[in-house]
């Protein structure tokens, strides 16, 4: 990345299990998404994801050029999102968020709603707006979920049924969706698709999972849903 002023990010969803993508710190950024692709394993199995092309060439708002990429870093125990130094090298990268409170025995990142990714405002200048959340920022794709124990099944008027389920998940209370994802219990993606009131759950093995709702005002709603 060609400027310190560096970042902000967002965000935004793959289906794809080794890709993820991201929309966030608009400030900086500008409203666009940046894809990362899983480009090896590290010395401690977890994944390394970076931005495509390496080349220099990424442009990222009124920045210039941006590269990032997302790796473990095992000395301070924590996910780290990194923009590059200049020239799509990372020699001496520029920290631009951290998540050290995600589930760390896997070996994809935490994803917005997963622990805390933490705005690092001495690069930053806080132009990023804190911390990752779904209100400012999406994630999507090859990273962990949410936490399975603290969800619900019922939030106001919004219902997901049956729960357990065999083949469909009926939703109603939602007049805005725009994309639902289900994720596992280790938090991995599972599927990703536009939303729909009904859901096809029919080829899911059974045991729990988390369905997330995100509406077009960038709201998102997670249920916690077990499949017979």
């Amino acid at each position: 990345m060609k400027i310190l002023y560096l970042l902000c990010l967002a965000f935004v969803g793959s289906a794809s299990a080794q890709t993820i993508n991201f929309n966030g710190c608009h400030n900086l950024f500008e409203n666009q998404n940046f894809i990362f692709n899983k480009t090896g394993i590290d010395a401690f199995n977890k994944n390394i994801y970076m931005t495509t092309p390496i080349n220099d060439q990424q442009p990222c708002g009124g920045l210039g050029n941006c590269e990032f990429k997302i790796q473990w870093n095992n000395a301070l125990t924590r996910w780290e999102f990194l923009g590059d130094e200049g020239n799509g090298t990372f020699t001496a990268p520029y920290l631009i968020y951290y998540n050290s409170t995600g589930n760390n025995s896997l070996s994809i990142p935490p994803g917005n709603t997963s622990g805390t990714w933490i705005e690092n405002t001495t690069v930053t200048n806080g132009e990023c707006n804190g911390n990752l959340t779904v209100v400012n920022s999406t994630m999507t794709g090859d990273v962990q979920g949410p936490a399975l124990g603290i969800q619900e099944v019922y939030k106001g008027r919004i219902q997901i049924f049956p729960n357990p389920v065999s083949d469909y998940i009926q939703i109603s209370g939602i007049n805005d969706g725009k994309m639902m994802q289900i994720y596992n219990i280790d938090g991995r993606l599972i599927k990703s698709e536009i939303f729909d009131s009904k859901v096809d759950v029919s080829q899911l093995i059974p045991g729990a999972y988390v369905l997330k709702i995100t509406t077009r005002g960038f709201q998102s709603h997670e249920f916690k849903f077990m499949k017979k």
